[in-house]
Formats: structure tokens, C-alpha cells, sequence
């Protein structure tokens, strides 16, 4: 697997900008879920996931997905985020945890199960973030499985399923040709 180059972390961060601004423009929505109860705002959740899965679907080298994560917490931050400099330390987990899901599969896979399992990644990272900060240690345990849950489908769903079809959707346009050559291989991997 190669290395990054310079071109690599400019296309991250320019993913990584746009899921910043979609990022900061999330949040009033997800606030918006929470009256709806049940933890409806932990179902979309999984928007905060998906710089890493996408970047990496579309770079596919080691460090993508942490990158592309502090790069689009960092831009959420600077556009005014309302958990503040939180944000910087939810997106350096999130990316790790996804990085560990590429590194266990040598960053070799790309197909729509290990993207999932790299959302469900970043989204046990943020239940972890969450723990730490005391924001989920005194619910409920059928509450806190029902948030637990809610997370995490919501993860695979958005940031697993939605990253993966949205760079599916690139791959049919050519628009990925112009970053990374995409061999037979990987062409069938996204249609699996």
C-alpha cells in the first residue's frame, strides 16, 4: 500500500470541508430530532461518521480516514459548532476507530460490509467519547440500549450504506478517475 501524497491529503481535506460544512449544518437538525424521543437523533447520528468512509472509499490509503475526520471536525469547529472544541477530540476517535477497521483488513477491502463495520467503528468510538464526557452513564439500561442501538443502525445506515452508494454513484461518473485509477477489482467490489 503506498503512502500518501500531497495530492491525496489536498483531496482529503477538500472531502473533509464539505462534510465540515455538512457537519456544522447537521447539528440544528439532529437538535430538532431530539423531542421526537426514542433517540431519533441518535438514528442520524451516523452523519457525523462519514468524511472517514468516503474519503477512504475514494483515497483507499492508510491514514485517509483519520485525516479526513479531524480534518472535517476541525472545519465544524471553525464554522462556530455548538459542542466546540469537543467536536476536535469526537473526530479524532471517530477516525481512528474507522482506521483500525481498514488496518485489521491491511486496506485492502472496500466493499459495502467493511465500510459498515468501519461506520459501527466510529460510532462505538463516539459511544466511548460520550461515556467519558458523563453524557450516557445515567440512563436507563433499556434507555441506554435503545441509544446504543439507535447509534449504531444508524451508523451502518448513513455512514456505511450512504458512503458507500454515494461513491458508487461517483465511480459511475468518472468523477473518482480524476484522484485514483480504479482497477477491475475494485470496480467489482463496489458492486457487490
Amino acid at each position: 500500500m503506498s503512502k500518501l501524497k500531497l495530492t491525496d491529503i489536498l483531496v482529503t481535506v477538500v472531502i473533509s470541508i464539505m462534510f465540515g460544512v455538512i457537519y456544522k449544518l447537521w447539528g440544528p437538525f439532529y437538535n430538532l430530532m431530539k423531542p421526537i424521543g426514542l433517540h431519533a437523533d441518535q438514528f442520524i447520528y451516523g452523519m457525523w461518521f462519514m468524511a472517514a468512509t468516503v474519503a477512504f472509499l475514494i483515497i483507499r490509503k492508510p491514514g485517509v480516514a483519520l485525516l479526513a475526520e479531524i480534518a472535517a471536525s476541525s472545519g465544524e469547529f471553525l464554522m462556530g459548532s455548538e459542542w466546540g472544541l469537543e467536536v476536535l477530540l469526537f473526530g479524532i476517535i471517530q477516525g481512528l476507530m474507522a482506521e483500525l477497521i481498514f488496518f485489521m483488513t491491511k486496506y485492502k477491502r472496500y466493499d459495502f460490509s467493511i465500510i459498515c463495520f468501519a461506520a459501527v467503528g466510529s460510532a462505538c468510538g463516539s459511544i466511548f467519547m460520550d461515556y467519558m464526557k458523563g453524557y450516557i452513564g445515567d440512563l436507563a439500561l433499556w434507555n441506554l440500549s435503545l441509544f446504543i442501538v439507535a447509534r449504531l443502525l444508524g451508523s451502518i445506515v448513513i455512514a456505511g450504506a450512504g458512503s458507500f452508494y454515494l461513491v458508487r454513484a461517483l465511480e459511475k461518473t468518472g468523477v473518482t478517475s480524476l484522484v485514483r485509477r480504479a482497477d477491475q477489482e475494485e470496480y467489482d467490489s463496489l458492486h457487490h
